[in-house]
């Protein structure tokens, strides 16, 4: 019992001196602890229940991405029939009710059809499946139909890509520690604490940032048949807000995507002062764009942001520098969210906020002083209460239950953890299933004491046999909060944070820190009595 080496007390002594100190920057303010320099200052960040900020619920139209995808396809099928060798003959591809359907010019060319589509038919990653079912009617026209697993997988693989390009276009805005997570397959949940006008976040997250440059039709002029959406074949009519029709013709055929862009930033044009977004396409796309601009000099191009024409200038001269600038009636502020948005990537699917809520600062605070309240009303009840039922040992284990409470400050700042108010509710639970093992270890060395055992066999046998319970009963809560942090999220997981990290300091603290003070206690003063 006695056998506590010096290098294991040192050792514990300098760990929760190490663990409580990590805590201490959490006291201050963020201005405070940025003046420390060089001196580590992790803490604790609060979450939107206690900070205040906004809550979006994006929902992503699904609808729209069946869509893109029937267009790709229409895509993929024009070009692999151009490539065959010989050529395929076909006529003019349909879209009409999600699927796509084409009529072969020569009856001999079918079975060659249908081996290129055989290529387009296989989805990655669909084992033994299909993401198209094609079928030949009349002999000659070709219909292809996408099947439910090809669907599922695309949804799954865009709601993927588009809280990834959700979670770069918040970290651009300087937010800390934001909660992005997918809810259900086509719901994405956000939630930046300490923001309290979302209408900027939401305007970020509403854009799409599809943009591609495409040649303008100058053959459609007339504003009556652009006005009802008429166009010449192989091209399209889209809104163009800045002219006087309202809109143009541009070619179907993309020029250059978003996709090429390795930057974007806010600028001014140095001769009218206008904002503008000034991009810079990689290598491959700057090649692209110089070998454009110069087979088109002098026509028009259109650069379209989310299927709305910008602005449509004319190419004076071949463009090689790899760079250009899209102007468009902007603000200062608009420019620089075009330029976020370009930056993070285009989202594969279009979202809409279907839910929006907005908590202040205030209603935080309130919670916050709410949570301490109760810390410190627990504390003071468990203080009275091990102290009156174990005197000098009640003692030992509310100065173990107080280091627990810092030592759990200490672990949340340096997983840079956020705490919400789930998470102080797991302090007041810590606080009181903290001194479980310390009344489990004095009544049983109140019992060993009973059966007449000296003062040193009455601990080491109390610490001995609760530490069996002690530990298995421990177990079985990290199990619980294991569960709550994998299937859990939000204040569920934020509650199973708090709850383990408690589960494991209070272990340590209420039995190897108590059981090492009772050790250089009994060192001290031989006693031949416990009054415990």
């Amino acid at each position: 019992m006695l056998d506590f080496p010096r290098w294991k007390i040192t050792s514990i002594l300098v760990l929760l001196a190490a663990l409580m100190a990590l805590a201490i920057p959490s006291f201050f303010s963020e201005d405070q602890t940025k003046a420390w320099g060089w001196i580590p200052h992790p803490r604790i960040n609060l979450g939107l229940d206690l900070a205040g900020g906004s809550y979006l619920l994006l929902e992503a139209d699904t609808a729209d991405l069946i869509n893109q995808r029937v267009e790709q396809k229409r895509d993929e099928v024009a070009a692999a029939m151009k490539r065959a060798n010989p050529k395929i003959d076909i006529g003019d591809i349909s879209t009409r009710d999600g699927k796509v359907s084409f009529m072969v010019r020569d009856v001999t060319q079918v079975d060659a059809a249908r081996e290129q589509l055989q290529a387009l038919t296989t989805g990655a990653g669909l084992t033994g499946q299909r993401d198209w079912n094609v079928e030949v009617v009349d002999s000659t026209r070709f219909v292809m139909t996408p099947t439910q697993a090809g669907i599922d997988q695309q949804i799954n693989q865009a709601m993927g890509d588009a809280t990834e390009v959700v979670r770069k276009r918040i970290d651009e805005l300087g937010t800390k520690e934001p909660t992005i997570v997918r809810q259900g397959n086509s719901r994405i949940v956000v939630q930046v604490p300490g923001l309290q006008d979302p209408q900027a976040l939401k305007q970020l997250l509403g854009k799409t940032a599809k943009l591609e440059f495409k040649l303008v039709d100058e053959t459609a002029t007339d504003p009556a048949q652009l006005a009802q959406g008429i166009a010449p074949v192989g091209s399209q009519v889209l809104p163009y807000p800045s002219s006087p029709s309202r809109f143009i013709a541009v070619k179907r055929a993309v020029m250059i995507t978003g996709d090429q862009l390795i930057n974007a930033q806010q600028s001014n044009n140095p001769q009218t002062n206008q904002a503008e977004v000034v991009i810079t396409f990689d290598s491959q796309g700057g090649k692209k764009f110089a070998r454009v601009t110069q087979a088109n000099v002098n026509h028009p191009f259109a650069i379209i942001l989310d299927g709305q024409v910008l602005s449509a200038p004319n190419i004076n001269e071949p463009i090689l520098g790899g760079t250009a600038s899209i102007s468009g009636s902007f603000t200062v502020a608009s420019a620089n969210e075009l330029a976020i948005a370009l930056r993070s990537g285009k989202l594969p699917v279009a979202l809409k906020v279907i839910e929006e809520r907005t908590v202040g600062p205030d209603l935080g605070a309130d919670s916050i002083h709410a949570g301490i309240k109760a810390s410190i009303i627990a504390v003071i009840l468990v203080i009275a209460f091990m102290l009156v039922t174990y005197g000098r040992f009640g003692i030992y284990a509310n100065f173990a239950v107080v280091i627990n409470v810092v030592v759990i400050m200490g672990v949340l700042a340096v997983l840079n953890g956020t705490l919400t108010l789930p998470g102080i509710a797991g302090f007041v639970l810590t606080i009181g299933t903290a001194v479980d093992a310390n009344v489990l270890i004095n009544e049983r060395i109140r019992e060993e004491q009973r059966r007449g055992r000296s003062v040193i066999q009455s601990i080491e046998l109390g610490y001995k046999e609760a530490s069996r319970t002690i530990f298995e009963a421990n177990a079985t809560h990290a199990i619980s909060g294991i569960i709550m942090l994998l299937l859990g999220s939000g204040p569920v997981k934020g509650f199973a944070v708090v709850l383990l990290i408690g589960i494991a300091t209070s272990v340590f603290t209420a039995v190897t820190f108590t059981r090492m003070l009772v050790v250089l206690w009994v060192r001290r003063t031989r006693p031949s009595h416990l009054n415990i």
